[in-house]
């Protein structure tokens, strides 16, 4: 008998790259995979633990698994990712249904595991998180004309707020070499964009090579050809250098898109948090790379709420989010994460006041994206196009990512495939996603 196994991948790209590698290691030792739980013997569940909405949906995920389970539609789950490296004891005793609680460094052996699940033996297996592998062929599951490139894992940067140093381990690397071979590989299977993630892609080539390689490495990157779109995720502010904002507008084929969760502009919140920076400091890095990188999009993540957060830091804040206009953002309210600093610091806000600054201050980039959306009516872009829809497609230019950003909508009775590019002008806007008409 041949058992299908199925995975659920929750949280962020990190988490969906590590899935990748486990889901191509059991195709390749003989397992099917399959893309429902109802289709599926066994179900692999890859959580998140960052913040509580993130437990709390792994949870529920877990629970929900487990009805099939008790149906007797699969017969075993597996439970791994950063919420079972993080809370291994509470799953095992709270969560009966649950067959195997793994940590991150035990997704090398998930053909093992697997094969133990299939003959009915448990597995609590909690090794090295140094062990969580970072390379490796992949069972790519985005859509083939665009796929994520995990530069590093772990984080040494220390956040007060943050468990991910906690739950991943510390900061390690890749090769160079081992990056640029998997790209020129993903080119090879289709892939046009390149999406770069790590905890922090702007450290990237100071743990191997003792200097900043992000820069270095695009650089490399570009000659690849099939590639066309090469993105950044998750910049660090304090090393985003001259060279690397120098490469970014010199190169064609990168993205003038960049990712850079701030957090915060208040100096005093941002030394709360263990982090740099200012309104001042901030507001002239992002008005010294607008003005080098031509027509950039910024993509920045805030965090309202945290411990002893007054009401005139959150209006320095909103006024911050109206001065800059960013492209992109998203707002969460701090979530105290225990054994990190933060959850122990005096002063902490009500659930209802951090509910109320997150709405605010998303209302004000709701604003701000309306004016955006207006200024870009009548411009011209290139577009890829990412799915089917009723009306005809969406897409995205380059001031969109896949999965966390709007798209355009593309009415049309044309025949295009997914992944081709095209030339889209802008006739209107709804909501946050753009209305274009094909060129």
């Amino acid at each position: 008998m041949k058992f299908k196994v199925g995975m659920i991948s929750l949280g962020c790209p990190k988490n969906q790259v590590d899935g990748e590698l486990m889901l191509e290691k059991l195709s390749k030792n003989g397992f099917e995979i399959s893309s429902t739980v109802e289709e599926s013997d066994i179900v692999i569940i890859n959580t998140c633990g960052f913040i509580e909405d993130a437990k709390r949906e792994a949870i529920e995920t877990i629970l929900e698994t487990a009805e099939y389970k008790k149906a007797g539609i699969i017969s075993a789950i597996i439970v791994t990712g950063c919420l079972a490296e993080r809370y291994q004891d509470e799953i095992i005793k709270e969560i009966p249904e649950v067959d195997s609680v793994i940590g991150i460094g035990a997704d090398r052996d998930i053909v093992k595991i697997v094969q133990k699940a299939a003959l009915g033996i448990s597995t609590s297996f909690f090794p090295s998180k140094d062990l969580l592998q970072l390379e490796g062929e992949r069972m790519l599951s985005t859509p083939s004309h665009w796929a994520y490139l995990k530069l590093s894992d772990g984080c040494d940067n220390k956040c007060s707020y943050c468990a991910i140093p906690l739950i991943r381990g510390e900061y390690r690397e890749r090769s160079v070499e081992s990056i640029l071979d998997e790209a020129r590989l993903l080119a090879k299977k289709g892939v046009k964009e390149l999406i770069l993630i790590a905890q922090d892609t702007t450290k990237f080539g100071k743990k191997l090579y003792g200097e900043y390689k992000l820069a270095e490495l695009l650089k490399e990157l570009v000659k690849i050809d099939g590639i066309r779109w090469i993105r950044l995720y998750y910049c660090y502010p304090d090393r985003i250098t001259d060279e690397l904002i120098d490469v970014i507008a010199k190169e064609d084929k990168i993205c003038p898109y960049i990712d850079i969760p701030l957090q915060h502009c208040n100096e005093q919140v941002l030394r709360n948090m263990n982090r740099n920076g200012s309104y001042a400091s901030l507001k002239a890095l992002l008005n010294d790379m607008r003005s080098r990188i031509p027509n950039l999009a910024l993509r920045t993540t805030f965090m309202v709420g945290f411990p002893g957060e007054t009401d005139e830091q959150f209006e320095e804040l909103c006024s911050f989010v109206k001065e800059i206009k960013f492209d992109k953002m998203g707002c969460f309210a701090f979530s105290p994460e225990e054994d990190t600093p933060a959850f122990e610091l005096e002063n902490q806000i009500d659930d209802d006041v951090k509910k109320r600054r997150a709405e605010i201050l998303m209302d004000i980039q709701y604003s701000v994206t309306e004016q955006l959306n207006n200024e870009k009516i009548g411009k011209t872009y290139a577009a890829v196009i990412d799915s089917t829809a009723e009306y005809g497609y969406t897409a995205r230019a380059y001031f969109d990512s896949p999965e966390i950003d709007s798209g355009i909508i593309i009415n049309t009775d044309r025949s295009l495939n997914i992944g081709d590019f095209v030339n889209v002008k802008i006739v209107g806007y709804d909501g946050y996603d753009l209305i274009g008409e094909l060129v």
